[in-house]
């Protein structure tokens, strides 16, 4: 076997243990990665799924960064070139929205899950996921300050708390999909979101 076949098949498996990981914790959640069980269902030697991360600790970071690959191919790059500001903003949080009613991950938003088991620890997996939550929220504080500067958004508007504010909303269709499998929270959603972007009826296509 060449070299380069082996380092092939090597990322290959180590790509398919990460996306059977993501599927078990978004619903079990970090902790109920074991390597027993990846071993078990993928058909592996519990030393062959080790030996490609070292430590547990190691898979759940590697599954955290696998997620947020998802995350970015669902939310962010459908509106990269979309015009910054409010254009953006809206079609964000529309991505955002959507990325939770078709439920990429089998148990709602991979993050938040991941902040609920951790956030009261310490360690690298609660920094990572921490770390994760200031990156998307620096992304969306970035693209209400460029609606506020291009006058989409009025000039009194404190762009934090406006951010926080559609923060919980996702946040809370999160919940009620999840723990109440009540659909008609995505309509809910949308509608407050427009509402607090100051998007009328009326304009909605």
């Amino acid at each position: 076997m060449s070299p380069r076949r082996s380092v092939a098949e090597a990322l290959g498996t180590r790509s398919t243990i990460l996306d059977r990981s993501v599927g078990i914790a978004s619903v079990e959640g970090l902790e109920g990665l074991t390597i027993g069980r990846l071993a078990t269902e993928l058909g592996m030697s519990k030393s062959g799924v080790l030996g490609h991360f070292g430590s547990k600790e190691a898979l759940q970071l590697a599954v955290l960064d696998r997620a947020g690959e998802v995350f970015r191919a669902e939310v962010w790059e459908p509106v990269v070139r979309i015009e910054p500001g409010m254009p953006r903003l809206r079609a964000l949080c529309e991505a955002w929205i959507s990325y939770l009613e078709r439920g990429v991950f089998p148990g709602g938003c991979f993050f938040v899950a991941a902040a609920h088991e951790f956030d009261g620890r310490a360690g690298a997996v609660r920094d990572a996921v921490e770390a994760r939550f200031d990156t998307w929220r620096a992304r969306l504080l970035k693209e209400t300050r460029r609606a506020v500067a291009a006058g989409d958004l009025p000039g009194g508007v404190d762009a934090e708390q406006l951010v926080f504010e559609l923060h919980g909303l996702v946040m809370s269709l999160n919940h009620t999909l999840q723990l109440h499998g009540d659909r008609q929270a995505v309509t809910w959603a949308r509608r407050a979101v427009r509402a607090r972007l100051g998007i009328s009826p009326a304009a909605i296509s």
